[in-house]
């Protein structure tokens, strides 16, 4: 996936104590390149999700990076993890776990994910 050159914005995050940190970033991030605020709220609970998640069930933590193109919020979030299936279906109410990724690509517009060299990148893109 290509990124853009100079307008980009990062935090890493490494422990739970981080994630307070990671959606304060997000959402000023997303409000100082004009996406409204409900919107943010929308942005910010994706990205604590995956953020949750790489702290849950990987090592090393990861960086989230922000920026804005052609109308659109861009936001990836880059760990060690394995690849993410999405399309998946909502799980039974009953369900104790499994909603995260779900609940990611039902907020975001646009959601993919790459597995390479530097590790896993969810790619969640908001129209502005």
């Amino acid at each position: 996936m290509r990124r853009p050159g100079g307008h980009t914005a990062e935090v890493d995050y490494s422990e739970a104590g981080d994630l307070a940190a990671v959606r304060a970033f997000v959402r000023t991030r997303a409000e100082a390149h004009g996406l409204a605020p409900d919107r943010a709220d929308l942005l910010v609970l994706a990205v604590s999700e995956l953020a949750t998640n790489t702290l849950q069930h990987g090592t090393g933590g990861g960086r989230v990076t922000v920026w804005a193109r052609d109308g659109q919020l861009v936001c990836e979030v880059l760990d060690q993890g394995p690849a993410r299936d999405f399309g998946r279906a909502m799980p039974p109410a009953d369900a104790v776990r499994g909603r995260g990724l779900a609940i990611v690509e039902r907020v975001c517009d646009d959601v993919s994910s790459t597995t390479g060299a530097h590790g896993t990148v969810v790619r969640l893109g908001l129209t502005l």
